[in-house]
C-alpha cells in the first residue's frame, strides 16, 4: 500500500477527512508532524504519524523517503505548511502545485502587488513594518482601515481600526503576539463596507460562490456560510471571472482555491486569494449542495489520480457557528440533540469539547459548535441552520 504524506494538518473541521478519502483511495494515510498529539484523531483513527521539524523541507523530504515504500503523494490541510508540501512533492517527482506561487501568495503584501500588477482589482493597501508606518499607511489610505498580519489566516489578529491609535495597537498586537507565526509585518487595508462572498474553485473550474456572514465590528469572525450564494446568475459568474483572473495572475490554477472577494463603493474587489480549499466546513457545504466532494479531489489529484467533477445534485446548504462570548471553562454545549432533530439539520459538531479553557481570540479560533442543514432552496437551508443554532447553548465557568 502506498504512502500518503501530510503535512501537518487543521485541527477541526477537514484534517481528519483528508486521511479518511486517502484510506478509501487504496492509500495509507501519514501524518508528518511536530506533534501529532495536537491532532486527536490521528490516535484514535489509528492514522500513522511521525514526529518532525516540519518547517524544514528538507527534514520533510528525509522523513518521506524514510517511510519505506512508494510516496503516492504528499500535501497539507494545513494553509501553513502547503508550501513546504508542495516543494517536498516537487522534489520526489510527484504532482503539486508551483511552490513559489504558493508562497508568494501567502505574502498578502506580495500577492496584492502581483494582482495590482496585473490589473487585477483588489483593496488599496500598504505592508507596515512598524506602528508608525502602518499609521502614516492609513492616513494615505483613509480611516477606517483593517490590519492584518501579512501572512496569516482564519481572521486572526485581524482588526477594523477607525483612528491611528486603533492602528498602533493592531500592529503592535500582530507584531508582538505569540499565538502567531511570526510577521515581518501587517497589510494595512481599504475597508470594503459591502456584501462578503468567497468563490471556490479547483484547478481552472469555478466550483461555486458562497455568501459568508460576519460577526460584529471589529472583528472579522465567520459565523455563517450560504451555498450556493443569493446572487442572481450575472452576478455569479463575475465573481467566478474576477477570482478566476486572480488565479491567472497568480499562477495558481492547480488543484482547490478559496478566492474571498468583497464589495465596496467601486464594486467587487479581491479581500485575498488562498491557495487551498475553503475552511468553515465550506466544502461539506458544497458536498452537500452539489454532491461534489473537493477534499476527494484535492487528495486523488495530489496521489495522480485526478477525477472529473461531476455534480450530481442541485440543492443549497447552510451552516451556522456558536462562537464563544466569554472566557473561562467550557462545561457543556448543550441541545445538540435538539438542533440535530431541526427537519433539514444534517449534521451537529463540536469544534471544542467540554473541559477546554476559552480565551477569546476574535478569530475561527472562538468557535464552538457548528450546525449544517441542506434544502432544496437557500432559503430554506439558511433557515433550518438557524433555528439548529438557536437550540444550542454553551455553559462556560468563568
Amino acid at each position: 500500500m502506498s504512502w500518503f504524506v501530510l503535512v501537518e494538518s487543521n485541527t477541526t473541521g477537514s484534517g481528519r477527512v483528508f486521511c479518511e478519502r486517502a484510506r478509501e483511495l487504496g492509500l495509507r494515510p501519514v501524518v508528518l508532524a511536530r506533534d501529532p498529539a495536537r491532532y486527536p484523531y490521528v490516535a484514535a483513527d489509528g492514522i500513522a504519524a511521525r514526529q518532525i521539524d516540519t518547517g524544514d523541507p528538507a527534514v520533510v523530504l528525509a522523513a518521506c523517503r524514510r517511510l519505506g515504500g512508494r510516496v503516492a503523494g504528499v500535501t497539507s490541510s494545513s494553509e501553513y505548511h502547503i508550501a513546504t508540501a508542495a516543494e517536498v512533492a516537487r522534489r520526489l517527482g510527484l504532482p503539486h502545485p508551483d511552490p513559489g506561487a504558493i508562497r508568494a501568495c501567502r505574502d498578502k503584501a506580495v500577492q496584492r502587488a502581483v494582482l495590482r500588477e496585473a490589473g487585477v482589482p483588489s483593496a488599496a493597501f500598504a505592508p507596515a513594518r512598524t506602528p508608525g508606518t502602518a499609521v502614516a499607511a492609513a492616513q494615505r489610505i483613509g480611516f477606517p482601515v483593517v490590519v492584518k498580519p501579512v501572512a496569516g489566516s482564519g481572521s486572526v489578529a485581524t482588526r477594523l481600526c477607525r483612528d491611528a491609535a486603533e492602528v498602533e495597537a493592531a500592529t503592535h498586537h500582530v507584531l508582538n503576539t505569540d499565538g502567531l507565526p511570526p510577521q515581518s509585518a501587517v497589510m494595512v487595508e481599504e475597508y470594503l463596507r459591502g456584501a462578503e462572498y468567497s468563490v471556490e474553485t479547483f484547478d481552472d473550474q469555478v466550483v461555486g460562490v458562497t455568501r459568508k456572514h460576519l460577526g460584529a465590528e471589529p472583528y472579522f469572525v465567520e459565523v455563517g456560510h450560504d451555498f450556493p450564494a443569493p446572487l442572481d446568475p450575472a452576478a455569479r459568474a463575475a465573481a467566478g471571472e474576477l477570482a478566476h483572473a486572480a488565479l491567472k495572475a497568480l499562477e495558481l490554477c492547480w488543484g482547490p482555491a478559496h478566492v474571498e472577494i468583497r464589495y465596496g463603493a467601486a464594486g467587487a474587489r479581491i479581500v485575498e486569494v488562498n491557495p487551498r480549499l475553503a475552511g468553515g466546513m465550506i466544502p461539506r457545504m458544497v458536498e452537500e449542495a452539489t454532491g461534489i466532494d473537493l477534499i476527494r479531489h484535492t487528495v486523488a489529484k495530489a496521489a495522480g489520480r485526478d477525477e472529473p467533477l461531476r455534480a450530481t445534485r442541485d440543492r443549497a446548504a447552510s451552516i451556522r457557528f456558536l462562537v464563544a462570548g466569554e472566557e473561562g471553562t467550557l462545561t457543556a454545549i448543550d441541545g445538540t440533540k435538539d438542533a440535530g432533530r431541526v427537519p433539514g439539520v444534517v449534521e451537529v459538531g463540536l469544534t471544542r469539547e467540554p473541559g477546554q479553557y476559552l480565551v477569546l481570540r476574535r478569530s475561527f479560533q472562538d468557535r464552538l459548535c457548528y450546525v449544517i442543514a441542506a434544502a432544496d432552496t437557500g432559503a430554506a437551508a439558511a433557515r433550518a441552520a438557524t433555528t439548529g443554532l438557536h437550540a444550542l447553548k454553551a455553559r462556560i465557568t468563568t
